[in-house]
């Protein structure tokens, strides 16, 4: 195992941290996936303030992540393809702003790696409608509730997790295959 030291961090936003945890576990040199909050006014929100809209906080996984196995760049890749950047405040049936998309860059390189990825994937025409993506600096990040940690794995059986979170791993696994552990 690598010292801490030398790992980085990556926090996005991209709908329901607990779809979104159980598609970056999967990764190759991902160490570590925790569910959050971050973007918002409001000092360690719970997950029912987060949900009421009020505190401005997006839910997001902050990912620890090798820099040596995986890049950044590959992060923002599986992002980009793993959520719908077009839909303002919403994915899928989830709505609100605690569910937009977000990248919460942790230095310049960052910031300019994820605003330069923005442009030229709207500048492509994949998708129809332009990417609202919201490229903000990382401040603060207060972890979720110990009962969203690790959800889809805990919790695989649940309703939720069966049709909605299942296909998108499973969707996201033959898309990456080579990329998971």
């Amino acid at each position: 195992m690598k010292k801490y030291n030398t790992m980085e961090k990556a926090t996005f936003g991209n709908g329901c941290f607990w779809c979104t945890e159980a598609i970056f576990q999967n990764l190759r040199g991902v160490e570590r996936v925790e569910s959050g909050y971050t973007g918002g006014k409001v000092e360690k929100p719970t997950y029912k303030e987060v949900c009421s809209g009020l505190t401005g906080h997006a839910e997001v996984i902050q990912i620890t992540f090798d820099p040596e196995v995986i890049s950044f760049e590959e992060l923002l890749e599986v992002f980009w393809n793993t959520h719908d950047p077009t839909t303002l405040n919403r994915q899928g049936n989830d709505v609100g702003t605690q569910y937009r998309s977000a990248i919460f860059y942790h230095n310049d390189e960052q910031k300019e790696l994820a605003e330069k990825y923005k442009e030229q994937l709207d500048q492509s025409g994949a998708w129809s409608n332009p990417i609202v993506t919201e490229v903000s600096p990382m401040e603060a990040f207060y972890p979720a509730e110990d009962y969203h940690q690790n959800y889809f794995n805990l919790n695989g059986n649940q309703p939720y997790c069966s049709f909605v979170i299942r296909p998108k791993v499973e969707k996201f696994l033959k898309k990456y295959r080579e990329k998971v552990n």
